[in-house]
Order: C-alpha cells, then sequence, then structure tokens
C-alpha cells in the first residue's frame, strides 16, 4: 500500500500544478479547478456529494470513484486533507479527482465548522477538530461500497499534512501517508512562523488557558484579525502572510480562534 499511494502521488504531482483556476459556475458539483467533473459518465471517474456526522456535527464530503467502479470488487482509499482555510472544491478535490483516475476511492470533505460542513463560531480552525476530521473521513469512506478497509491512505494538503501525521499516529487503520507543502500548525502555533516567537511561548500558552476559560463561559475570544492597511501589509516579516494578505484577505477579512494557539 505505500509503494502504491507514493507511486500514485507521482503521477498526480506531475499531472496536477499545471491546473488552473476555472470558471466554477458552471460546475454543478462545486470544485473550481480547470477541467472538473460536470457530470457524472459511466465507465470515466466519477463525483458522489456525501454527508455523515463527527461528534454529532454534519459533514459535507465529496466521493470520487475511478473508471468503472464496480461496488462489488475491491478498491484501495485515500483520505485527502484540505489546507486551512481551503475547502473540498480546491486543491483537495482536484487531488482526490486525479487519485480516483488511478484506481482509488478517494474522499475529499470540508473540516467541521468550515466549508459546507456544519459547526459554530463558523471558521474555527482547531488542531483537535481537524485532526478528528481526518479520523471522520477514515471512518466513513471504510465502509463505503468497494472499499477494501485494510487498504487506506491519507494525503495532507498544507495545514492538513501536519494535521494527517497526527490523525495517524493515533489511527493505525491508515496505513501509508503522504503530504504536500507540509505546514507543521502545532509548530507554528508554538513556536511562531519560521520559530519568531519562541520567547512568547509561555505568554502566548497563558492567553489560550485564558481564552479556553472566557469560551466555557459562552464569550469567544478571536485575534489575528487582519485588518489593516496596504502599507502595513508590506512591513509583515513573512512573503507567506505578506503575499496572503494581498491575495485573498483584503477581499475576506478573517480572524483565528485564540485556541489555535
Amino acid at each position: 500500500m505505500k509503494k502504491l499511494l507514493c507511486a500514485a502521488l507521482v503521477g498526480a504531482l506531475m499531472t496536477t500544478y499545471s491546473a488552473v483556476a476555472a470558471d466554477f459556475s458552471k460546475k454543478p458539483y462545486g470544485p473550481v479547478y480547470d477541467n472538473a467533473i460536470t457530470e457524472n459518465v459511466v465507465g470515466k471517474v466519477n463525483i458522489h456529494p456525501v454527508s455523515y456526522t463527527v461528534d454529532g456535527i454534519r459533514v459535507a464530503a465529496n466521493v470520487y470513484t475511478p473508471s468503472g467502479y464496480d461496488p462489488k470488487k475491491s478498491y484501495p482509499a485515500i483520505v485527502v486533507a484540505h489546507p486551512n482555510g481551503g475547502v473540498k472544491e480546491q486543491v483537495a478535490g482536484l487531488f482526490a479527482e486525479k487519485l480516483a483516475g488511478m484506481g482509488y476511492i478517494t474522499v475529499a470533505a470540508d473540516a467541521r465548522y468550515q466549508g459546507a460542513s456544519g459547526g459554530e463560531p463558523r471558521h474555527t480552525d482547531k488542531p483537535a477538530n481537524r485532526i478528528e476530521d481526518i479520523n471522520g473521513m477514515v471512518d466513513y469512506i471504510r465502509t463505503y461500497p468497494g472499499v477494501n478497509a485494510n487498504e487506506i491512505g491519507a494525503l495532507g494538503i498544507c495545514g492538513g499534512g501536519g494535521y494527517t501525521l497526527g490523525a495517524a499516529q493515533k489511527d493505525p487503520r491508515i496505513k501509508a501517508v503522504a503530504t504536500i507543502s507540509m505546514f507543521n500548525s502545532g509548530r507554528v502555533r508554538r513556536n511562531g512562523f519560521q520559530d519568531s516567537q519562541v520567547d512568547t511561548i509561555q505568554q502566548r500558552l497563558a492567553q489560550a488557558a485564558e481564552a479556553r476559560t472566557f469560551e466555557k463561559e459562552g464569550d469567544v475570544r478571536l485575534v489575528g484579525a487582519m485588518n489593516i492597511t496596504d502599507e502595513q501589509a508590506k512591513k509583515l516579516p513573512f512573503a507567506l502572510y505578506r503575499d496572503g494578505f494581498f491575495i485573498d484577505v483584503l477581499r475576506n477579512p478573517v480572524c483565528f480562534n485564540v485556541l489555535s494557539a
């Protein structure tokens, strides 16, 4: 399974990075990447919108089945975790579709509190939740018709990569793991981006503990609102955050739950 997954990922990488964003208004299943599935055709990779629950919260997901899929046959499966701030219709769905084209049954799901999945408050991204979301994908896909429950792998992208490693550590049902541009959310929240906040770890842990106390009392504390000027954005010390601000945040300001620390 490990060799097969690695070989599949190499092939997917070679064909995926050439894809570009496309007009998603004509895509009934939601995927926004170029050449995404617009209709299910017999004999080709098909997409199946599904839903299930994780800890009582509804999860919206897409299952991709390979060409010539026969539910009576046995297929290996791969769960695909999207990046922080991403949804299943973007890069996670693209990789899920490419891997399905290589013979895998795959699933890409919106994390709870995000995308089309349920949960309040919206846009919450807690590492413990994201890890459990990946284990929840395994719960679901292992019983999908045709899936060999003994051959399940996991692919995590960016932030989803770090969470996937966390999920695999406690879930022996995941037989192989691969990541793409993995972002270690635990280390970044603890040490700061590129270890830039090591001197304030105890201070931020105290803030996180205080935030937990307030949250239990019904007062959710948010930090990190990117409501800054262009000049302030230009002075951000890291290109990743600086470029990300100009690309996305100017259109859609966001906050992060302080408990992510």
